[in-house]
């Protein structure tokens, strides 16, 4: 007899229903995270049976624990999920029954599950970029701190004269401590970040994609590790444009009759991709290849639009170039 089980996941609890192929509930139960909980649930199901979940918080451990006991994991879009989302009556119970339910009529909106190996390496830039942009609050701190007693200085504060001249500062004591002990917390971020760099770099340095990536005006090879980690599977993406939706950076459309209205951009999808791919696009941006286009579109729309139209077309560009590198490796 076929079954298939919908899980609601929470944080610490979730929510598992089974039902059969007549679409008849058999199990319906709220179990803590783990393994023996969730095999306590659906470890007598027939090897191979699909299970379908929302990419919700800490989904992780559960895609584990279903690859390595032969279920068949099916990751749930959750803003295109409309039969939980317009739901009136809304709980855990119903939530996992109606998943259960989607799979066993195929309606299911799913969403690419990454592989473990490209799971941990967005784990490991992620967490390099969490550490820098903690770094870079420190470092706005300290200005502040300054700007209270109108002091500056031209070559920067964090270089090794900048950290005399800091050093030497008439400061009270309160601000002083403020000052060493965010000094003190950037240096202990160095060794850490250091040590990704040079993981980072050590694992880019073999890797196909990210050096055709580089060729990308503002791209480096931070920058490009950020963009294959996150993107994963460039084939899965019928098209750019398929990918600069999935990125969020494409506009959002309200279209009535013939009335079609074009909005700001989904931001939808990856925010680390969308937010690599800004960045870059500072510096692209004054590059001659996307210089003109940017200046038109900057005189219209303003600034912040335009930038985010180059973070567009630098993600257009790396989609053919990845596409490249993938048909070469399948010709070899």
């Amino acid at each position: 007899m076929s079954v298939y089980v919908g899980i609601d996941v929470h944080r610490k609890r979730s929510q598992i229903a089974v039902v059969d192929h007549d679409g008849a509930v058999q199990v319906n139960r709220n179990v803590p995270n783990g393994v023996r909980p969730v095999l306590g649930v659906i470890g007598d199901l027939p090897i191979g049976a699909p299970v379908a979940f929302e990419a919700a918080y800490g989904w992780g451990w559960l895609v584990q624990l279903l690859e390595d006991y032969g279920f068949e994991p099916h990751l749930v879009h959750p803003l295109r999920c409309k039969a939980i989302a317009s739901a009136r009556l809304k709980n855990d119970k119903v939530d996992a029954a109606i998943l259960a339910q989607l799979l066993r009529a195929d309606l299911l909106p799913e969403a690419w599950i990454a592989p473990v190996d490209v799971r941990q390496q967005r784990t490991l830039v992620r967490h390099r970029c969490q550490l820098v942009r903690l770094r870079t609050m420190l470092r706005n701190r300290v200005h502040a701190v300054l700007a209270d007693y109108g002091c500056d200085r031209a070559g920067g504060c964090f270089t090794a004269p900048g950290r005399v001249w800091l050093a030497g500062l008439d400061l009270p004591d309160a601000s002083r401590r403020v000052v060493d002990d965010l000094l003190g917390l950037m240096d202990a971020l160095k060794e850490p970040i250091d040590a990704l760099d040079t993981q980072v770099l050590a694992t880019a340095r073999g890797d196909p994609r990210v050096a055709a990536l580089t060729r990308l005006p503002g791209v480096g090879t931070l920058t490009a590790s950020v963009i294959v980690a996150e993107v994963g599977d460039v084939t899965r993406f019928p098209s750019a444009r398929k990918l600069a939706a999935w990125a969020g950076l494409t506009p959002t459309v309200r279209g009535s009759d013939l009335t079609v209205r074009h909005g700001h951009i989904s931001k939808q999808g990856s925010p680390w991709l969308r937010w690599i791919l800004c960045e870059a696009a500072q510096s692209a941006k004054r590059s001659p290849e996307f210089a003109a286009a940017y200046q038109r579109l900057a005189h219209r729309r303003g600034k912040k639009i335009a930038t985010t139209a180059v973070a567009r077309r630098l993600l257009a560009r790396a989609y053919h170039l990845l596409r490249e590198v993938e048909s070469a490796q399948e010709r070899r």
